[in-house]
This record gives structure tokens, sequence and C-alpha cells, in this order.
């Protein structure tokens, strides 16, 4: 799970998982949104693959990417698991 919050860390990761919520894109096209280096964008997927946030598929010399919804909606569920335990103040007590 630490893979994950790392790789949502950065708002320029944050910002290709909101893009792929319309669904699968061209690594290329994803990459002209961003104001960096294509070896930057390419650090910044290797990362949310690695995390198990996106997909990628190769068509011909084209790599796609797909948001990973399982581990996305799994990330999710932690912090909404955890914001309820601190909302309820099941942590009350712990850190005094």
């Amino acid at each position: 799970m630490s893979d994950v919050f790392k790789a949502l860390a950065h708002p320029v990761r944050r910002q290709v998982l909101k893009d792929l919520r319309g669904g699968p894109c061209a690594a290329g096209e994803l990459a002209e949104r961003f104001p960096v280096s294509k070896p930057t964008m390419s650090g910044h997927f290797n990362i949310l693959k690695e995390a198990g946030l996106i997909l990628s598929e190769r068509h011909g010399t084209t790599i796609r990417y797909r948001l990973n919804v399982s581990v996305a909606d799994e990330a999710i569920g932690w912090l909404m698991e955890l914001v309820g335990k601190e909302e309820s103040g099941e942590n009350k007590g712990e850190n005094e």
C-alpha cells in the first residue's frame, strides 16, 4: 500500500489518474498535457505502474495506459476506513 501512497504524492501522477478516469490513453498523448520532459513522464508512468494504479498495453509502437480501478478502489477504501476511525474517535488516546 505504501507504493500507492508514494505514487499519489505527486500532483502530476494524481492528474494522470484523473485523466485516465475517462478511459485509456496513449502515453504520448498523456505526456503532451504536462510541461515536463518525456523521460520525466516515463518515470511518473513507471511509479504508477509499480503501484498497480495503471496498466499498460502495447499496440505496435504505442503504449496505452488505463486506470486499474481495483487498486484505486482499495486505496480509497483504506483511506475512508482511516478517516472513519478518526472521526468516530476510535484512535483517541493512542497518541496522548
